[in-house]
């Protein structure tokens, strides 16, 4: 299944309005993906191996995707598991505008950890930039990204930039590039803040 498991993935096509405040045509339906434990183990084995090298204490991802996947590969590493929780956000109509936290428990607790970070789709990067951030505040360093399906460049080029490296199992960049688009109020958003 690690070769071949991205064209059988349940998807949906339709408007979706995405976390970072992309839009896309295409919605991709994971969630049942980790109900059958022995489907996924080829998955969770392959991305576990290709975060291994970068020595992480502890795994950590968003709810819900990132947190089933993150706690399957702590299993498999052995490694403490972390969450965080999307928090609400009052600023709307904001590219990258998830906020996602510890919860309090936890915060207290991942100081000093060397953190893979892990969602089961990444696109823009949201969830992921949000948990990073979290993470940051609480003093865990953010050694490595994984996911089992990157889409696109946008968090590979956030990521490259602060010197992470992103592993993925999958990865698909021109597809969803071309799947993907800013509407005019984005595109006039983005060219007032980065004026």
């Amino acid at each position: 299944m690690a070769e071949n498991f991205f064209p059988e993935l349940p998807s949906r096509e339709g408007h979706f309005l995405l976390e970072s405040g992309y839009h896309s045509d295409l919605w991709f339906e994971l969630d049942a993906l980790f109900v059958d434990t022995q489907r996924i183990a080829p998955l969770i084995s392959t991305l576990a191996n290709q975060l291994r090298p970068y020595e992480p204490t502890a795994i950590c991802g968003p709810l819900l995707g990132g947190a089933f996947l993150a706690l399957a590969i702590a299993r498999e590493l052995k490694l403490k598991f972390y969450f965080t929780r999307q928090q609400t956000n009052e600023e709307h109509g904001v590219l990258y505008q998830a906020v996602y936290s510890l919860p309090s428990a936890l915060d207290r607790v991942i100081g000093g950890e060397r953190v893979a970070v892990v969602d089961d789709v990444i696109s823009a990067g949201s969830s992921v930039r949000a948990t990073c951030e979290s993470l940051k505040k609480s003093d865990a360093r953010i050694v490595v990204i994984g996911t089992l399906i990157l889409l696109g460049e946008a968090a590979e080029n956030h990521f490259a930039q602060l010197g992470i490296s992103i592993a993925a199992v999958h990865a698909e960049s021109s597809t969803f590039g071309s799947r993907t688009s800013v509407l005019p109020a984005e595109q006039a958003y983005r060219s007032r803040i980065q004026a």
